[in-house]
């Protein structure tokens, strides 16, 4: 196509396992517009834009930018032919000003020295020219999430980028802080940039790109003009089956408090406060969403429960007993169930197989012995059921867990925490990063542990959605306490839930303890 800067052509990837990675695949970018690329986590999206970003190599296939063929052998070459990636994960150093993280690769210098002024200075033209509102010499720890993700995207510009690769922006933002970004990135297409937008909200896809090109098991199913799409139509071709978008959560009655949190404080090595007082209780049968800007103790919280860390005053009880003083499987045993943060890193053992991943919390159950000895058919019979029943897609029982795709890889974490016959359920960031059929999947399987097992769900999600969608209350955190509370999350909206994560809201402690 005449206007086209971007097309990989016939693109085929597969790795030394014998895993086809992409078969084929065929994207092609217009100068100018904003184009997504979507599909189910495994589907080949990562996989394609690390051929693209110099990450990869590609078995057949070729690269055009300009209608001209290119060999990209690296992350630099990439840079060099003006190709920059944002990734989802922030790539900054905390202690440095944003201008030293903008330019660092290719800083200013002058008598063999860094020239700090020059940087500042240029940091802060490309800023002010896409109306990016960060200041150069602020130190990247200081800022808020959303003016983090800007300095990704300034690190591209300043270093010549005219296709930018964006994988999912909008994850850790407020829908105040993402609407910012959009209007960002429209400048940024108004001045002939083109962005490939890599999303799971296909609610902002509809929104701000034109085109969106879907994958699955691999291969491309096309690329489609966004005004001829609806979220429906491109949930079914990225799953292959038809998506409910909207959570269906019947009414059910709250039973007794299960867990209980009274006056947490967390100050952490540095000194500072991340838990500040905060209280919260979770019944039976009902399902506690807390929402909040990244950062604001979401992550401490989760570890004080789950005994990954300890806190420094208050008390936490699951099902009435203080754990103060009790080791995590001691926690655990209490009726705890944990889908951590970081699946890679709390949540699986990667080298180790399915089997052994979902048999980890249970070895020492009567249920799975024979005598001495470990019952291999019975637990081999779990974990197929497992397998089955969650929809992992893995070669067999014995296949490692790194082996897996990011939503495989959570699907066996939530057949295992799912399956523990616990009664308190601690969801931290369920669904992040996988891909809409996965993310319904689990979702469902939240809600039916409230409304037929009756047990008792915190959900912590930075997916303001999904904790409007499966919340029955919802909490707002905001500097490590409650600063907003709703008893029916049918009654709040996401612009609502913004106003108190950023703290143009807050309310009273009057109103916080009636609420709670």
């Amino acid at each position: 196509m005449e206007n086209e800067v971007l097309r990989m052509q016939g693109i085929t990837k597969i790795y030394s396992n014998g895993f086809v990675a992409n078969k084929d695949v065929t994207f092609g970018v217009e100068k100018g517009e904003i184009h997504a690329l979507v599909g189910e986590n495994g589907a080949g999206k990562t996989t394609l834009m690390k051929i693209l970003f110099g990450m990869e190599r590609h078995e057949e296939g070729s690269i055009l930018i300009n209608g001209e063929e290119v060999h990209i052998t690296s992350p630099l070459d990439s840079i060099a032919k003006g190709i920059g990636m944002v990734h989802q994960h922030f790539m900054l150093v905390p202690s440095l000003t944003v201008a030293e993280n903008v330019v660092l690769g290719v800083e200013p210098m002058s008598n063999g020295l860094f020239d700090f002024d020059a940087a500042v200075k240029e940091t802060q033209r490309i800023a002010d020219k896409y109306n990016f509102d960060v200041d150069a010499k602020t130190r990247v720890r200081d800022l808020s999430v959303g003016q983090m993700q800007k300095v990704e995207i300034l690190k591209a510009l300043v270093k010549g980028a005219k296709i930018l690769i964006m994988d999912e922006p909008t994850a850790v933002l407020t829908p105040q802080e993402t609407r910012e970004l959009f209007e960002q990135l429209q400048i940024l297409k108004e001045d002939g940039h083109s962005i490939i937008f890599i999303s799971h909200k296909l609610e902002e896809v509809m929104e701000i790109c034109s085109r969106v090109t879907v994958l699955r098991h691999g291969r491309c199913l096309g690329t489609y003009d966004i005004r001829d799409m609806t979220e429906a139509k491109i949930s079914r071709l990225m799953v292959g089956r038809d998506v409910v978008l909207k959570m269906d959560k019947p009414q059910h009655d709250r039973g007794e408090v299960v867990l209980d949190l009274d006056n947490i404080i967390k100050i952490n090595t540095i000194g500072k406060r991340v838990l500040n007082g905060l209280s919260l209780k979770v019944r039976k049968g009902e399902i506690v969403g807390i929402a909040g800007v990244e950062g604001n103790g979401q992550s401490e919280l989760a570890s004080a429960i789950c005994g990954l860390d300890r806190h420094t005053a208050g008390t936490i009880k699951i099902n009435g007993v203080d754990i103060g003083d009790k080791a995590i499987k001691e926690i655990r045993d209490l009726g705890l169930a944990v889908i951590s943060e970081d699946r890679m890193v709390d949540g699986v053992a990667a080298d180790r197989s399915v089997r052994e991943n979902i048999m980890s919390d249970r070895f020492d159950k009567p249920e799975f012995k024979k005598g001495i000895f470990m019952d291999n058919k019975r637990i081999n019979q779990m974990v197929d059921e497992c397998i089955q029943e969650f929809e992992i897609a893995c070669d067999d029982r014995d296949q490692p867990v790194r082996m897996l795709s990011g939503g495989n890889i959570q699907k066996v974490v939530v057949a295992r925490e799912f399956t523990s016959g616990r009664n308190v359920v601690l969801a931290c960031q369920p669904t992040r990063g996988i891909d809409v059929g996965t993310a319904e999947m689990i979702r469902k399987y939240i809600i039916k542990m409230t409304r037929e097992k009756d047990a008792a769900v915190l959900l912590i999600s930075a997916d303001l959605n999904e904790v409007l969608e499966c919340s029955d209350r919802l909490l707002v955190m905001r500097y490590g306490k409650i600063v907003g509370a709703f008893n029916d999350a049918k009654e709040v909206t996401e612009d609502i839930l913004g106003e108190y994560m950023l703290g143009i809201k807050t309310m009273s402690d009057e109103e916080l303890e009636a609420a709670l």
